[in-house]
């Protein structure tokens, strides 16, 4: 499967209903989740390999100097929650972040780098899951669930070195929804992804499976319309970003030329957290 550019929102709309609508009906609803990207240069890398070197070696540290330091804060049992509450605050991990609605990737895909083409991108959760492990799949077979909760990824994987075990040397993806730690979590939709290896990114995980995802260019003229579609339809900062942080990013937005702002932090990486700078990296920020 390639990139397919398009030429309008309606074009847009109608790929994504498209793409949607699945090969059977075992769920009542979509089973895609999205990421949005500002610039189509940006890749989809994890925080924890933006760090470079032998980053992988430093993931057990991070997580445990961050439980340990941020004692204080109670986002639940499992390291799973754990994982989530660093993603959110800025930590270096192995996730990546996601919306089950392709309306919240596309604000965060729109609102800088005017002049840039943009990127949507969907992954089919449901045909994903089913190349899971027996253990991970068994649980989501029992819940009839088509992502996990922190609890039920704990059942099978306790830390991430048991959850890297499961694949056997074969990387595999899965999603989950984080603990609801603010309303940036709740306002976002949002879905987190790990993958079974820190070293491999979900770029080398979509060569390997091209049916299960679906890609769209945006144009920059393009990019204009949608971002126009959006505020009117009150998918802004104001809603996305609860709170002082989220109005002044709409106001300084709003009233910027063009209407849209570009922004000097360019190490990319479309990251869903509830950062207070400005960290639209690869046009993403969240709850």
């Amino acid at each position: 499967m390639t990139m397919v550019t398009v030429s309008s929102w309606r074009e847009l709309d109608d790929a994504i209903s498209e793409a949607g609508r699945g090969e059977g009906k075992s769920h009542a609803h979509s089973t895609l989740v999205f990421r949005g990207l500002a610039r189509s240069s940006y890749s989809h890398v994890s925080g924890l390999a933006r760090l470079d070197g032998e980053y992988a070696s430093l993931e057990s540290h991070l997580i445990r100097n961050f439980r340990k330091y941020a004692h204080r804060q109670a986002p639940g049992p499992t390291v799973w929650d754990w994982l989530a509450l660093g993603q959110h605050h800025g930590l270096p991990t192995r996730l990546l972040d996601w919306s089950f609605s392709p309306l919240v990737a596309l604000h965060f895909a729109t609102a800088s780098w005017p002049a840039d083409d943009a990127v949507l991108l969907a992954v089919d959760c449901a045909g994903t899951h089913r190349l899971l492990p027996d253990p991970l799949r068994s649980v989501l077979d029992r819940e009839g669930a088509l992502v996990f909760s922190t609890e039920m990824l704990a059942e099978c994987a306790p830390d991430l070195a048991c959850f890297d075990e499961l694949g056997h040397g074969r990387p595999f993806l899965a999603f989950f929804e984080p603990p609801s730690l603010d309303e940036r979590v709740i306002n976002q939709s949002s879905v987190l992804s790990a993958i079974s290896d820190p070293t491999f990114q979900l770029e080398q995980w979509m060569e390997e499976h091209p049916g299960l995802w679906h890609g769209w260019s945006i144009p920059a003229k393009v990019k204009a319309e949608i971002r126009a579609r959006l505020d009117q339809a009150n998918i802004t900062e104001r809603v996305l970003l609860p709170g002082l942080d989220g109005l002044a990013e709409w106001l300084r937005r709003y009233y910027s030329p063009g209407g849209v702002a570009e922004r000097g932090d360019d190490d990319g990486g479309a990251v869903m957290s509830g950062r207070e700078r400005h960290t639209q990296r690869e046009g993403w920020m969240s709850g």
